[in-house]
């Protein structure tokens, strides 16, 4: 639907445009010359066209028959694609020679980053001739950009987010099955059937948790509102996240070291700030080995709750560390599938940090560990960086745990 609204809307502007420019091209004067004849109405007409164009956020750009650029408006000088009345982008001018060769055309051009100043940037061009006749024709051409890297950017992201969850929810289906004809083939068997149940189990608990990460990471990317944000007790949500993963660690004989400062209050919205927790700490659990420590703290500093969680796992690889926020993406996918993980967790604690005007980051070091701080913005102003007397700093309880390596 909202394509289709895109869709409409595209076409009405370029309408709009294409009819504001064919009337400043045959009456280019915004003020008639005494004695012309010419009514003052068209002058007032030619006025509010260049007013319009100039308002508008589509770039506008009309080039004479020597590719000259003779009208732009604000939006296409501020694209830096245009120096004196040159057009300086290679493909815009093959699509202004194709348009005069074959009549309108319509395409997404790449923009450079050293133009644009912002990184590169993909525009969809609708090129028209200005003036009618058969092909080819030499006369002005007018090029409409508008700004479609965000649009392309979430197509592509739609596209890869539908393949990777059909691929993910392809192996844990395709275990049942086959898992379910293996029991049936062992009915005799009571012990090969509870080791296959086992399993069946396990695979059902990990369909069941990808499909609710999948409902939660829907919610938080704009599926739904964002709840009102309200005063959030860190030590809350510290507790809660501790609580959640305490199981998971104490099977693998992992303590959970909670240190830093306490009292903090952020705004935002308590169940997800806890998930986003929860997810570094069963990240934490999930990647370490056993009889080790993991800590968790937070402290103020310049203006946001800093919430750290650190491991003494087996560090991820330098090259992979820009991606590990990706949904579905693993550093290392054999060991994801041992341990069930569906890929989702930090890309889900990138979104809570995201709605809440905050950030995440990570610093890993391979054979070490890792430390995975969540900024949120503090609901008081407090921009001490100095731990409450009665915590700890999350980089103290850190080198508690480097101490405990060593």
């Amino acid at each position: 639907m909202s394509t289709l609204v895109a869709l409409v809307t595209g076409l009405v502007v370029g309408a709009v445009v294409a009819a504001a420019v064919v009337l400043l091209v045959r009456r280019p004067a915004a003020v008639p010359p005494p004695g012309s004849g010419e009514p003052d109405g068209a002058a007032r007409e030619a006025q509010l066209a260049r007013r319009l164009l100039d308002l508008m956020d589509p770039a506008v750009l009309v080039l004479d028959v020597d590719d000259a650029v003779v009208l732009a408006n604000p939006a296409a000088r501020g694209l830096g694609i245009v120096r004196d009345r040159r057009l300086l982008v290679p493909e815009l001018l093959r699509l202004v020679r194709d348009v005069r060769a074959g009549g309108g055309r319509r395409a997404d051009v790449q923009l450079p980053g050293d133009l644009v100043g912002t990184g590169p940037r993909m525009v969809g061009v609708h090129g028209v001739r200005l003036e009618s006749g058969p092909a080819p024709a030499p006369g002005p051409v007018a090029l409409v950009l508008q700004d479609v890297t965000e649009a392309r950017r979430v197509e592509a992201v739609r596209r890869d987010f539908v393949a990777n969850v059909g691929h993910e929810l392809k192996t844990p289906v395709g275990a049942l099955g086959l898992l379910a004809e293996a029991m049936q083939g062992a009915a005799d068997d009571p012990e090969t059937v509870q080791r296959f149940a086992a399993r069946m189990a396990h695979e059902a608990d990990r369909l069941a948790r990808l499909v609710r990460e999948l409902i939660d990471l829907s919610r938080l990317q704009g599926a739904e509102p964002l709840p009102e944000l309200a005063p959030v007790d860190v030590d809350t949500v510290l507790a809660e996240a501790v609580d959640r993963t305490g199981l998971a660690a104490a099977a693998k004989g992992i303590t959970i070291a909670v240190g830093g400062r306490q009292g903090l209050v952020v705004r935002g919205v308590e169940a997800q700030l806890a998930t986003a927790v929860t997810n570094l700490l069963a990240n934490a659990v999930a990647y370490s080995p056993e009889n080790t420590r993991i800590a968790v703290g937070a402290r103020a500093r310049s203006g946001f709750a800093e919430i750290a969680v650190t491991d003494s796992g087996i560090g991820i690889p330098r090259q992979d560390r820009a991606r590990v926020f990706e949904r579905f993406y693993r550093v290392d996918q054999s060991r994801a599938t041992k341990t069930g993980g569906t890929g989702l967790g930090l890309a889900i604690v990138k979104h809570v940090a995201s709605n809440h005007g905050g950030s995440v980051s990570v610093w890993s070091e391979e054979g070490l560990g890792s430390t995975f701080t969540l900024r949120i913005p503090l609901a008081v102003e407090d921009t001490s960086d100095r731990p409450d007397p009665a915590g700890e700093a999350p980089g103290a309880v850190a080198g508690q745990l480097q101490e405990g390596r060593s």
